[in-house]
C-alpha cells in the first residue's frame, strides 16, 4: 500500500510540473510563458522576443502548431499562456461558439488582402456589369465588402454587423456582381471573372506570387482603412490580461526588429507607430 502512495505522489508530482510548465513556470529566477503559433515564421519572430527578455527574466518557450484549431482550447485550458495566429475576428468568433471569454493584449500583424484579376490593371476600371468574386466565408467576404467601400464601389449600410455580407449593401456606385465563392476557389475563378479578392496564403500557393507583385489592390496598403478585427493579436485568458509580465512581452514585441521581421513574410505590423 504505502508502495502506491509513493507511486501516486509521485505522479502528481510530475502533473503538477507539467502544469507549471504552461503557467508562467519559474526556474533560477526566470519565468517561462508558453506560446503557441501556426507558422514557422512566427515560431522565429517569437524566439526572438524570448532574446530580448532575457533582462526581464522571462523566457517564452514557443509550440508550434499544424492548424487554427487547437491553438484556443490550448489557452483556455491552461497548457498554453498565450497564442499569436489568430485575428480579432476569428477569437470573437471563437468565444462566441464556444462561450469562452479569451481576450487579446496587443496586434502584432496584419495580413495583406488583396484584388487581383486577368483582365484590368485597376480597381478604377471596373465597370457597370462586371463581376467581382470574393470568399464565402463571413470574415474574409465581409473584408472584401469593406474594401470594395474603400474603393467608393459600393456603400454598406450603417448599421453593418462587423463582418458584412452582401444583403448589407445599401448602394453600388458601380453596378458590378459580387460573387460569393469559397476561399481556395477563388484562384481558378480568376479566368471567369472581372477580379477576385483573395487570401494571400492561396495567392503564395496556388499563383506562386505575392500581393505586392501581383494584386492591382492592396487593402493594407490604406491600413486606416481596414477594419481593427482583421489585424492579428496576442491572445491571453481573461484573468491574466493585466498581467506585468505579458505587458513586458507585448512591449518586447511591438518593436522596430520584430517589424522588419514581420515585413519579410509579406505581412505588416499592426501596431500603432510600427509604421
Amino acid at each position: 500500500m504505502k508502495k502506491w502512495t509513493k507511486v501516486l505522489a509521485a505522479l502528481v508530482a510530475v502533473l503538477a510540473i507539467g502544469t507549471l510548465a504552461a503557467c508562467g513556470a519559474k526556474k533560477d529566477g526566470v519565468k517561462t510563458y508558453v506560446v503557441g503559433v501556426a507558422s514557422d515564421q512566427q515560431k522565429e519572430i517569437w524566439e526572438k522576443v524570448s532574446d530580448s527578455l532575457k533582462d526581464d527574466k522571462i523566457k517564452i518557450d514557443v509550440k508550434l502548431f499544424s492548424g487554427y484549431t487547437e491553438e484556443n482550447p490550448a489557452l483556455a485550458d491552461g497548457s498554453l499562456d498565450l497564442n499569436s495566429f489568430q485575428h480579432v475576428a476569428y477569437l470573437n468568433n471563437y468565444n462566441k461558439e464556444n462561450k469562452k471569454d479569451l481576450t487579446y493584449i496587443g496586434y502584432t500583424l496584419i495580413s495583406p488582402f488583396g484584388l487581383y484579376s486577368e483582365k484590368i490593371k485597376d480597381p478604377k476600371d471596373l465597370k457597370d456589369g462586371d463581376t467581382v468574386a470574393i470568399p464565402n466565408d463571413p470574415t474574409n467576404g465581409g473584408r472584401a465588402l469593406q474594401a470594395l467601400e474603400a474603393l467608393n464601389i459600393i456603400k454598406l449600410k450603417k448599421d453593418a454587423p462587423d463582418s458584412p455580407e452582401v444583403k448589407d449593401i445599401e448602394a453600388y456606385n458601380t453596378k458590378i456582381e459580387i460573387k460569393p465563392i469559397q476561399a481556395d476557389q477563388l484562384v481558378a475563378t480568376l479566368p471567369d471573372v472581372t477580379a477576385a479578392f483573395i487570401n494571400t496564403n492561396y495567392v503564395t500557393d496556388q499563383l506562386h506570387t505575392t500581393p505586392k507583385k501581383s494584386a492591382i489592390y492592396i487593402d493594407t496598403d490604406h491600413l486606416d482603412k481596414v477594419s481593427d478585427l482583421y489585424k492579428n493579436i496576442i491572445a491571453v485568458r481573461k484573468e491574466d490580461k493585466n498581467k506585468e509580465d505579458f505587458k513586458k512581452i507585448v512591449k518586447a514585441y511591438q518593436t522596430p526588429e520584430i517589424a522588419k521581421l514581420i515585413e519579410k513574410t509579406n505581412d505588416y505590423p499592426a501596431w500603432e507607430g510600427a509604421k
